[in-house]
């Protein structure tokens, strides 16, 4: 499958290195705003195409599907676009940043059959598919407690007065979209949409949050979830139930998963990763896409669009 990319920053570049272990990953295009930019990336792949305007690299019968790595702000926009060329979108997380631009792109996505899946690639690794296969073992679950609390370099950036667009909320960047995400779409993986909730945010100058925690009440149990880009933290993610406790190393990367029963038993769930974790978010979209189905069975559209309600409502 050709792919166009949107976006040439780190992120573009380590989700090509994940998907050259694809044999049905083929590179076609590059967009930038820049034609030096794009001619720059396009170069390091060896691809001859750049486009400096979207409509034109999606109208040129040279890319099948698009892996959209833009300014947060901007994926509906380029997301829709894209469907209503029928070419098939894998976007980076957070997909959207608003319910309402979610369900202009799954009214598209059905309108013209094409397919939308939002790049959160946790939730498609194979530990995290068998923990959740194996989530029945701890008994009822009593509570979640996942976090991704990275101190940005960027931050130091901040305190020097230059801003960087991690710290500028019109482009739909902040904490909570950034690396919150990370751990509230697994909550609603596991669990669907809560009854309730409470946010707490610390925001900076800019208007940006450069920390927050949320609660989520499910009746029974509750999740909770916090989030950095100000400070760090060593802890394991946790899966509290009444007969034993889930251990995650990275709830953003999830490799490491460990069954703690309370009688002191325990038991590994990791599945080894035979490839980078970006991998698998790509072969779960081109399965999507070259068997007509207009959205994943793992990372669906109403899990999209909850996840979205959660981070902005």
């Amino acid at each position: 499958m050709k792919f166009g990319i949107i976006g040439t920053n780190w992120i573009t570049d380590r989700f090509l290195k994940a998907a050259a272990q694809h044999p049905g990953f083929t590179l076609g295009a590059v967009y930038s705003r820049k034609e030096e930019t794009g001619r720059a990336f396009a170069e390091k792949y060896g691809v001859d195409s750049v486009y400096t305007d979207l409509a034109e690299m999606f109208s040129s019968g040279g890319i099948e599907a698009v892996y959209i790595a833009s300014p947060n702000s901007l994926h509906a926009g380029q997301s829709i676009l894209a469907i209503e060329h029928g070419i098939h979108v894998l976007c980076e997380k957070p997909a959207v940043t608003t319910v309402e631009e979610m369900d202009r792109i799954i009214e598209a996505s059905r309108k013209y059959g094409t397919t939308f899946m939002e790049a959160m690639k946790s939730t498609v690794t194979p530990s995290f598919l068998n923990m959740k296969e194996q989530l029945h073992k701890i008994g009822p679950v009593r509570r979640f407690f996942f976090h991704y609390n990275q101190y940005s370099s960027r931050y130091d950036n901040y305190k020097e007065g230059i801003i960087e667009n991690s710290f500028k909320p019109e482009l739909g960047n902040g904490a909570r979209m950034d690396l919150g995400v990370y751990g509230i779409a697994p909550f609603v993986h596991l669990a669907g949409a809560p009854e309730s909730f409470l946010r707490n945010d610390y925001r900076l100058s800019t208007g940006a949050d450069g920390q927050g925690s949320m609660i989520l009440n499910y009746g029974d149990k509750e999740a909770v979830v916090t989030y950095s880009k100000i400070s760090d933290s060593v802890l394991p993610s946790e899966i509290q139930g009444e007969d034993g406790t889930i251990e995650i190393d990275r709830i953003s990367d999830p490799k490491r998963i460990t069954l703690k029963y309370r009688d002191g038993r325990t038991e590994d769930l990791s599945v080894p990763h035979e490839f980078d974790t970006m991998y698998y978010e790509l072969a779960e979209f081109i399965r999507c896409a070259e068997n007509g189905e207009i959205e994943s069975p793992i990372n669906t559209h109403a899990i999209s669009r909850e996840t979205v309600r959660l981070l902005m409502e």
